[in-house]
């Protein structure tokens, strides 16, 4: 029989950041999570039949035909992320939020999390924030009081978020991208790296610099 304390899991996503997210797995298994790490699935399936040490399982429609499973998405950009949870629509699947053991979330800081959000380490949440489903928070990324990040956004390291932020859904921080107070990112809009959102950012536009301002034909 198996051991009823741990729970099966896999990793959708077999590049670099499922291989983070396979590594965070790890880390919170350390502090007592008891998840039973499985393997990986992939649309692509990679060069070799293990990453880090686990096996390729399949692609998205065997991961939709298997047995019950948790799944962590680790895909980095969230269009592409909600178009493979749109194919992972199995009753026997759940998807879990995967906090790092470090990050800090208190009864007391109010902050709600939909299913599917992954919390890397170094990240620092205040208070009184809502994050929606199959949200990413790379590594030591920040997020202020009263900020709300719809579904499926993604930011990418060091990424800030200050107070009373409105991220649209799919919104896509890059790299210490930042977000000033009250600020208003539409969905799909793209922040690149190291840009400064100083006005409210319209949706499907790509924005960069300091400040930030719309490529041009965005």
């Amino acid at each position: 029989m198996p051991d009823r304390s741990t729970y099966p899991l896999v990793i959708f996503g077999a590049g670099g950041l499922g291989r983070e997210v396979a590594v965070l797995v790890r880390q919170l298994n350390a502090t007592g999570a008891g998840w039973d790490l499985r393997g990986f699935y992939d649309d692509q399936p990679p060069a070799v039949p293990t990453v880090a040490g686990l096996p390729y399982l399949g692609n998205a429609a065997a991961l939709a035909a298997a047995e019950p499973l948790a799944v962590a998405v680790a895909v980095g950009h969230g269009t592409q992320r909600a178009d493979i949870v749109s194919r992972l629509n199995s009753p026997r699947l759940s998807f879990p939020a995967l906090i790092h053991p470090a990050v800090q979330l208190l009864n007391e800081q109010r902050v709600s999390l939909g299913e599917g959000c992954i919390i890397q380490r170094g990240c620092l949440l205040t208070c009184d924030i809502q994050l929606g489903r199959f949200v990413l928070l790379n590594l030591g990324c920040t997020v202020g009081h009263d900020a709300v990040l719809a579904d499926f956004c993604s930011l990418m390291p060091q990424a800030n978020v200050s107070g009373a932020v409105r991220l649209g859904a799919g919104a896509y921080l890059g790299a210490g991208a930042v977000v000033l107070p009250g600020i208003q990112v539409g969905a799909w809009a793209t922040l690149g790296a190291g840009a400064v959102a100083v006005r409210d950012v319209p949706a499907g536009a790509t924005v960069v610099g300091v400040p930030a301002r719309p490529v041009t034909g965005s």
